[in-house]
């Protein structure tokens, strides 16, 4: 699991005869330090004894931070029981295990934990060996993301097609029966049939959703984001904050303004519904760098974060939030997500969400420059 990369000053020397001198050059610390993957030490009680130094970069702190620290104050959360470790020390057994979420300085780091029992001076410590799969992770979570998205919306397509064809029908024989009607009381229940027949219709258009970009123009972001903010400030109660962090550098570009508006303005109701009656949105926007947006690799996205201090999303949705009809709220549709995720889609952008109790991200990047 660990991969090393010995670093150019250790060198191999030869002597007469062939005989390679390593030992005097290379020390084990060396080697550790210039590991790639994260290194920890800890005991029984979890006290962390030895960090290398990709561990201090993974976990932001320095070793003389890292080292007599709790494992469980390094990192502000851990997906790992971490009684699996004192209870590996305990045993003597090690374990792995994999897709482990870190949450370091409020983002969330995957990567896959091995943890190796050792004896050191007559007592029992835990090797802990961290290797980062972010990377992967993203890729692999994309790539199920947009085969998920596409069986959802063929699926979806074929039963709002067969849903629509005969209720035109069933509006249309409303409408003559309504002619017929002598007694004006009986059309209350033809115009009833003709009002449900228009609702259904009407969900099944926001089922399919915009199939075609808008007109494209370039525009500013954030104008788009303060128009979706101010909206939303006149609809959530009172003690809800909802406050924006924008990152001024960002170029206009361009894309279809109401489009990205319906997809924002989508996402940030969202996220006041699962408030409640307090709590606070944040809106924040920045630059990345180097992002691969379905399949493509683009020098320059924008980067933007809806984030809310709510209970987080259940656990039994994460996997699938963005399909129709899918929803944790009583009298949802289960619409929103899944029309900002095809909004977001055609401007070739990718969604994705993180949460967890107390708080839970939408991250949205679009594209700037190729």
């Amino acid at each position: 699991m660990i991969g090393a990369r010995i670093s150019a000053p250790y060198r191999c020397k030869r002597q007469k005869g062939g005989n390679r001198v390593l030992e005097s050059q290379i020390s084990t610390k060396a080697i550790i330090d210039n590991l790639l993957t994260a290194v920890l030490v800890v005991d029984g009680n979890l006290l962390v004894h030895f960090a290398n130094t990709a561990a201090e970069q993974l976990l932001t702190l320095s070793k003389r931070r890292l080292q007599e620290a709790q494992l469980d104050q390094v990192v502000e959360d851990i997906s790992l029981d971490t009684r699996r470790i004192r209870r590996c020390i305990e045993s003597e057994q090690g374990f792995t295990d994999s897709e482990v979420q870190l949450v370091i300085d409020g983002a969330p780091r995957w990567v896959d934990v091995s943890v190796t029992p050792f004896s050191l001076e007559g007592r029992t410590m835990a090797l802990i060996e961290l290797r980062l799969i972010d990377q992967q992770k993203k890729i692999s979570q994309e790539l199920q993301q947009r085969a998920q998205q596409q069986a959802a919306r063929e699926l979806v397509r074929g039963l709002a097609h067969e849903i629509k064809n005969p209720l035109g029908g069933l509006r249309g024989a409303a409408q003559l029966l309504e002619r017929e009607l002598a007694q004006e009381d009986l059309k209350e229940f033809t115009q009833l049939i003709i009002a449900q027949a228009d609702r259904l219709r009407n969900l099944v258009d926001r089922l399919l959703g915009p199939q075609r970009p808008g007109l494209r123009q370039v525009t500013n972001l954030h104008s788009v984001l303060e128009q979706v903010r101010q909206l939303v400030a006149m609809e959530i109660p009172q003690d809800i904050k909802l406050s924006r962090d924008y990152d001024p550098s960002i170029p206009d570009f361009e894309m279809d303004p109401e489009q990205l508006q319906q997809a924002f303005l989508n996402i940030v109701r969202n996220a006041a519904e699962a408030l409640g009656d307090r709590g606070h949105i944040q809106i924040r926007t920045r630059t990345a760098f180097q992002v691969m947006l379905q399949g493509r690799r683009y020098r320059l996205a924008a980067e933007i974060r809806i984030i809310d201090d709510g209970p987080g999303i259940p656990e039994q949705l994460r996997d699938t939030l963005f399909y129709p009809m899918v929803t944790g709220r009583e009298g949802g549709t289960g619409l929103g997500l899944s029309i900002a995720q095809d909004l977001i889609h055609q401007h070739k952008g990718r969604i994705e969400s993180q949460s967890r109790p107390g708080r839970t991200e939408f991250i949205i990047y679009l594209p700037l420059r190729r």
